[in-house]
């Protein structure tokens, strides 16, 4: 983290030579309760990104139920591929979900799995078509809402927190992966 004191030091030894906060350097040796959390990413945004993370697990959640309820119930003559891509997806989804609970957890956060909540702050619906074309169809729109989502978060997020930004970006790309193989699927 480079503060502007940092900064303005920077021009007693070397012109234009960016330097590290060596307050936050110190800082980060003590505190080792907070574990990952150093005061580069415990500023005031820390409850509003846990926030975000817990309605963006809730997403994963609510579309880790989705995917098992259509693979069980996928019928017709491309089922069982199609049956196949939802497991894998829903498997995808719940990777998802560990790896966003787990962040929260490092940045002092509590996940919230409250089942009583979770369609309340999912951005994603869930859907219970027992056509499969429609829930295919269901799937994209889920994935497209989850990449919208996704994206924003990328942008509020920005240099806050730099991990939580490398996370939701992973995720990001999973999303776009879905979403064009289950376009393929709508096509056929």
């Amino acid at each position: 983290m480079v503060t502007k004191q940092a900064a303005s030091a920077k021009g007693k030894d070397s012109p234009g030579r960016l330097r590290l906060d060596e307050a936050a350097l110190k800082a980060a040796k003590s505190s080792l309760d907070d574990g990952a959390v150093t005061p580069h990413n415990n500023g005031p945004w820390v409850k509003d990104i846990i926030d975000l993370l817990n309605d963006s697990l809730a997403t994963e959640l609510v579309c880790v139920l989705r995917y098992k309820r259509h693979h069980y119930m996928a019928d017709g003559l491309a089922s069982p591929a199609i049956a196949q891509e939802f497991l894998v997806h829903a498997q995808e989804e719940q990777t998802h979900a560990d790896r966003i609970a787990e962040r929260i957890v490092q940045l002092g956060g509590e996940p919230d799995f409250n089942p009583a909540t979770l369609m309340a702050r999912s951005h994603a619906d869930y859907n219970a078509s027992n056509d499969l074309k429609e829930m295919i169809r269901a799937n994209l729109i889920a994935e497209r809402v989850a990449i919208e989502a996704y994206s924003q978060m990328v942008d509020l997020v920005g240099d806050k927190d730099p991990t939580t930004k490398r996370l939701i970006e992973q995720i990001l790309n999973d999303e776009q992966e879905h979403a064009e193989e289950l376009k393929t699927w709508l096509a056929l």
